[in-house]
């Protein structure tokens, strides 16, 4: 997965961590734990906020 694939890291967020609250996540722990995804491969320095604010609202409604 690179950080262009918001939706796949959103399906991975929601299996991975089945009993956060995405909403309450920080961008800090949330770009963590995007980077240490099994099947993340991509330059963790590419994930700023834009594309974690995609992210989290991709993980937002996957989640519901």
């Amino acid at each position: 997965m690179k950080w262009t694939d918001v939706t796949s890291i959103a399906e991975a967020l929601v299996e991975q961590y089945p009993d956060v609250d995405p909403a309450s996540v920080r961008f800090v722990d949330l770009h963590n734990w995007v980077v240490a995804l099994p099947d993340f491969d991509d330059d963790r320095s590419r994930g700023g906020e834009r594309v974690l604010e995609a992210i989290q609202a991709a993980w937002i409604d996957e989640a519901q």
